[in-house]
């Protein structure tokens, strides 16, 4: 445990784990740019989470964050309490029967490799997807045909209040990029349901789809993933546009490919990928993607939702 002045002015709890006043964020994002938290908590374990949910006072605003590969901080910094979990949250074990258990903090790609290895079929597409179990979770990630929801069997959470809730993707409400539980549960693990395979065409798929994503979206690059969800049919057949149009050609109808502002910029590679190209601040990320609303919307009337998280305060002016 760590004493901060924070803890006594805001009557924080007692912890094992360790508490860090104006933690910066954005050197741990894949964005490289953003603020600071005003407090970062890590639990030592699920019981020490628990334990703090429940006895922090309800008026500080408590935010969960994990490897921030979609998330823009925005650079006035994170207000209250940041949570953010550790390597005590990253343990993966296969079992029997298919089976795939994850803590919320391993890696989606590990995931990926651990099914392979013991030669689990169905999880493959966690090879694509960069970030944690635990944001996978909360957008029901997913690519090459495949979602979070589709193998997702049972997932640990913590709410605000320091319950401890076991949940079904039907309790999650999951649908396409989204999940309906509460933004103040705090994933901690996963439960997976693979099905038997050989382990080398497991791993030939997934060497597929790495093969598909160098070619396709700039990942050597400071980026977040994908920019913008994609419209639905509904916004696409309301909008006269041929039926499976995607978010990357709405971009790129407007013009918007290249486009930069700040030193952000929406990739040559592929239209939907926002990359810092070197010094580009929290401010110029957002305001490039709020542009490229702007300019979808006025050339083909469909408004797009962003799929990258944006989370803290501006910076004061």
């Amino acid at each position: 445990m760590t004493a901060i002045l924070k803890e006594r002015e805001w009557g924080l709890p007692p912890v094992r784990g360790r508490y860090t006043e104006n933690a910066p964020l954005g050197e741990v994002g894949w964005f490289r740019c953003g603020g600071a938290a005003e407090v970062l908590f890590k639990p030592a374990d699920q019981d020490d989470l628990v334990s703090f949910l429940a006895q922090c006072p309800s008026h500080i605003p408590v935010t969960t964050l994990g490897v921030l590969s979609n998330t823009i901080v925005r650079d006035g910094g994170v207000r209250g309490v940041v949570i953010r979990l550790g390597k005590e949250f990253a343990a993966i074990e296969t079992q029997s029967g298919g089976l795939v258990r994850a803590g919320a903090m391993a890696l989606d790609g590990n995931v990926a490799q651990a099914a392979a290895k013991a030669s689990v079929a169905g999880l493959e597409f966690f090879s694509g997807i960069p970030g944690t179990i635990g944001g996978a979770l909360r957008m029901n990630a997913g690519c090459y045909g495949s979602e979070t929801q589709d193998v997702l069997v049972e997932v640990t959470a913590v709410d605000r209040t320091g319950l401890v809730h076991k949940m079904t993707p039907a309790d999650m409400g999951m649908s396409y990029r989204h999940t309906g539980t509460p933004e103040e549960y705090v994933f901690t693990e996963a439960l997976f349901q693979g099905r038997p395979g050989k382990e080398d065409d497991i791993r030939a798929f997934m060497a597929g789809i790495k093969e598909k994503r160098g070619a396709s979206q700039p990942i050597r690059e400071k980026t977040g993933g994908s920019t913008f969800a994609n419209p639905t049919a509904e916004e696409v057949e309301k909008a006269g546009l041929s039926a499976g149009t995607k978010v990357w050609q709405l971009i790129d109808r407007a013009g918007c490919r290249g486009l930069t502002i700040g030193g952000a910029m929406m990739s040559e590679l592929h239209a939907n990928f926002m990359i810092n190209t070197g010094m580009a601040t929290a401010t110029a990320l957002e305001a490039l993607g709020e542009e490229v609303r702007r300019r979808v919307l006025a050339d083909s009337g469909i408004s797009l939702r962003w799929e990258i998280k944006r989370i803290g305060e501006p910076l004061a002016k």
